[in-house]
C-alpha cells in the first residue's frame, strides 16, 4: 500500500510540475516558482483530500455527493495555502479566481485520468481472477475425469483375478491362496499410487511387476516379461495407471490367444523432446487396431487430458508377430 501511495504522490507532483511549466510558457505568471507552488498546493490538495474521501466512504452515492463539495473545496484550500506561502495576492486578486478555474480544469483532467486508471486496474484484476477461477475449474474437471478413467481400469483386472480365484478354490486351494496374497499386495500399492500426484515411472513399473506376478500364477511359463528401462527413465515423473492398460491389452489380445504364450518387453527411450515408452509382445497380434476395447481408449483420453496433442499412443504390428504399443510423452 505504501508503495502505491508513493507512486501516486510522485505522479501527482510530476503532473503539477508540468502544469506549472505550461502556465509559465503562456505567461500566466512570470515566475515559474510562483506557478510551481500554486500548482503543487492545488494539485496535492486535490489528491490528498479527495483520495482520503474515496478511501473512507464505501457507498458510491455518498462518496459522489461528498466529492461535489470536497473537490472545489480542496482547490480553494490549495489556492489559499499557495497565496500564504508565496505572498502573491489574496482572494481580492482576480488571478486567485482564475487559479481556481484552472485548478478545476486540470484537477478534473487529473481526477478523470486517475479514476480511469483505477478502473482499468480493477478490470484487469477481475479478468485475472476470472482466468484463475476458470483454470481452477478446468483443473478440477480434469482431475475428476482422470479419476473416472482410472476407476474404469481397476475393476476389469479385479473381476478377472477374483474369477480366477473362484475357479482355483476347489481345484487348487494353495494356488488360490497364493493368488489372493498377490492380489492383496497389488491392491495395497495400486490404491495408493493410483491416487497420487507424484508417481514416477519406477513406481509404475514396480506395480506392473506385481501385476505380472499375479498373471504368472494363471499363465505359468506361457507368460514371460522383460523390462529394459534405464535408471534416468525410472526416476521420471509419470502418470499413475497409464502403463497397465497397455500390458493388459498385450496379455489379453497377444499372449492369451497364442498356444505357446509369449513375452512382453517394456523399453524406454529418452529423446531430446519426447519420452518414448514401448510395450511390445510376441503374441498373436491384433487383426484390427481398433479391437482393443476401452483400455486403449481410456489411455488416449487420459493422454489428451494431461498433455493435449503432445501425448500420443500408437499401435504397430511386429514383423515376427505380436504388437507394439508406443507411448510418446513430452519430455
Amino acid at each position: 500500500m505504501f508503495k502505491n501511495v508513493f507512486i501516486s504522490t510522485l505522479v501527482s507532483i510530476l503532473f503539477n510540475t508540468a502544469i506549472a511549466g505550461l502556465l509559465t510558457v503562456i505567461s500566466f505568471e512570470e515566475s515559474f516558482w510562483i506557478n510551481f507552488v500554486f500548482s503543487q498546493c492545488i494539485g496535492l490538495s486535490i489528491y490528498a483530500i479527495n483520495s482520503t474521501v474515496m478511501c473512507h466512504i464505501a457507498d458510491k452515492r455518498w462518496r459522489l455527493m461528498t466529492l461535489m463539495f470536497t473537490f472545489p473545496g480542496s482547490i480553494m484550500f490549495g489556492v489559499t495555502l499557495a497565496a500564504w506561502l508565496t505572498g502573491a495576492g489574496d482572494w481580492s486578486d482576480p488571478k486567485a479566481w482564475v487559479a481556481v478555474v484552472i485548478g478545476l480544469f486540470f484537477g478534473g483532467i487529473g481526477s478523470i485520468t486517475y479514476l480511469l486508471s483505477q478502473r482499468i486496474e480493477q478490470l484487469d484484476a477481475e479478468v485475472k481472477q476470472r482466468r484463475l477461477n476458470e483454470m481452477e475449474s478446468e483443473k478440477r474437471q480434469m482431475e475428476a475425469q482422470l479419476k473416472m478413467l482410472q476407476a474404469q481400469i481397476e475393476p476389469h483386472f479385479l473381476f478377472n483375478t477374483l474369477a480366477n480365484v473362484s475357479g482355483l478354490i476347489d481345484s487348487d486351494p494353495t494356488m488360490a491362496k497364493k493368488l489372493l496374497e498377490r492380489l492383496n499386495d497389488w491392491l495395497r500399492i495400486a490404491l495408493v499410487r493410483a491416487r497420487s500426484d507424484n508417481a514416477t515411472l519406477g513406481d509404475e513399473l514396480e506395480m506392473l511387476e506385481n501385476y505380472l506376478q499375479i498373471l504368472k500364477i494363471r499363465f505359468g511359463e506361457r507368460l514371460r516379461w522383460t523390462m529394459d528401462v534405464e535408471g534416468a527413465a525410472r526416476s521420471r515423473s509419470f502418470p499413475p495407471m497409464l502403463l497397465q492398460p497397455l500390458v493388459e491389452n498385450a496379455v489379453r489380445h497377444g499372449i492369451e490367444p497364442k498356444i505357446g504364450g509369449g513375452e512382453i518387453i517394456i523399453r524406454t527411450t529418452l529423446g531430446e523432446e519426447v519420452f518414448r515408452i514401448e510395450v511390445s509382445d510376441t503374441g498373436a497380434g491384433l487383426l484390427n487396431k481398433d479391437s482393443a476395447g476401452t483400455g486403449l481408449a481410456n489411455v488416449r483420453a487420459r493422454l489428451a487430458t494431461l498433455f493435449g496433442e503432445r501425448g500420443r499412443l500408437m499401435l504397430e504390428g511386429n514383423d515376427n508377430g505380436g504388437v507394439t504399443a508406443i507411448l510418446e510423452l513430452p519430455r
